[in-house]
């Protein structure tokens, strides 16, 4: 029988330093949420998707690539962005070496998804099997790992397509237990992706999305048909965009973003729509109405672009910058402005 004493020994030995790809695969919820099957929307399998097409989103926003293709089956997914493709000597660098990217100058990224250079290494950590191919200028290069190793690094070769990225993974079975994608979660995705970046066109499995008129497109998918009480109001300004009616449903219901990015726990930028809403209501009437009567049945969707932002957590489900750049005006400020202004003119 163990005695407290062999039990709680504490030595040099008890020391461990694990290389980036074991410590992802000790602790993936620290990278990725929670993991599970695939059966809940918030599965880590949708985040390894999510963290896939971010990189391709932020090359759209860059002004690289308007069409994202991805294909889906049960147990495997691909992503071939047209944007301008990794630099050939530097893929296993932004595949498998922990922070490193091209996202920590904010000339080059100005208002990224991810800021962190971790998305594609956890990707690759956590998968049976990875595929990256990078085409540029006319060159490809090609390297394929398994559970975040190198197995095949192939040669810089000639090629005719276009540049851009195709990444192919296979979520671990060991670590996602019987698991498997639902197109429906994943369409989800994609609509919330067109929603947030007009001009681009997702195709999922041949079937294209894509959005001219942002959050009004988004609430109105949202809503069921004849809950509005009024014509959804659309307001877009510099790095922020709104839409917002009042239904016949009980509740409040808002859908947020940040560079692209959903925020279902909300954040800085959600509280800040809340109170511009009731700030702008109040002095308009001049009367001190209850903010809950104000907000009862409202419907609203609120995307900002924030330079530097900061989440919660690793899987970006809240924020929490304050500000919308190092130096510019608080995120507060910003919004509640906004919202003033926008609906007294409108």
């Amino acid at each position: 029988m163990a005695t407290l004493q062999t039990v709680a020994q504490y030595t040099e030995a008890s020391i461990k330093s694990l290389d980036w790809r074991e410590h992802i695969r000790l602790r993936p919820g620290m990278y990725i949420g929670k993991l599970g099957d695939g059966s809940s929307p918030d599965d880590g399998i949708y985040v390894l998707l999510k963290e896939t097409i971010d990189n391709s989103i932020d090359e759209f926003m860059m002004g690289f690539g308007r069409l994202i293709e991805v294909k889906v089956t049960k147990h495997s997914a691909m992503v071939r962005d047209y944007g301008r493709g990794i630099p050939l000597g530097k893929v296993y660098d932004c595949v498998a070496r922990i922070n490193t990217g091209g996202k920590y100058d904010t000339e080059v990224f100005q208002k990224s998804i991810g800021l962190n250079g971790i998305g594609s290494k956890a990707v690759n950590a956590l998968s049976k099997y990875f595929k990256v191919q990078a085409i540029r200028d006319g060159k490809t290069k090609i390297q394929e790992f398994e559970y975040g190793i190198l197995k095949k690094d192939h040669k810089i070769k000639k090629t005719d397509e276009k540049n851009g990225t195709f990444i192919l993974f296979e979520p671990d079975p060991e670590i996602f237990k019987n698991f498997q994608f639902r197109l429906d979660f994943i369409e989800n995705q994609i609509k919330n992706y067109v929603y947030l970046n007009a001009g681009l066109t997702i195709s999922l499995n041949g079937k294209r999305f894509q959005s001219k008129n942002g959050l009004l497109d988004l609430l109105n998918d949202k809503l069921e048909e004849g809950t509005a009480r009024y014509p959804i109001i659309h307001l877009r300004g510099k790095d922020i965009e709104i839409a917002l009616t009042h239904t016949n449903q009980y509740g409040e219901d808002y859908y947020s973003f940040v560079n692209g990015q959903y925020t279902p726990q909300g954040g800085t930028h959600q509280a800040a729509f809340r109170e511009g809403v009731i700030k702008t209501v109040r002095e308009f009437y001049k009367k001190n109405f209850e903010s809950m009567d104000i907000r009862a049945s409202i419907a609203g969707a609120i995307a900002v672009r924030i330079q530097e932002p900061v989440f919660e957590s690793q899987t970006k489900t809240k924020l929490g910058s304050t500000h919308m750049a190092p130096d510019g005006p608080t995120v507060r400020n910003y919004v509640v402005d906004f919202i003033k202004t926008e609906l007294d003119n409108y």
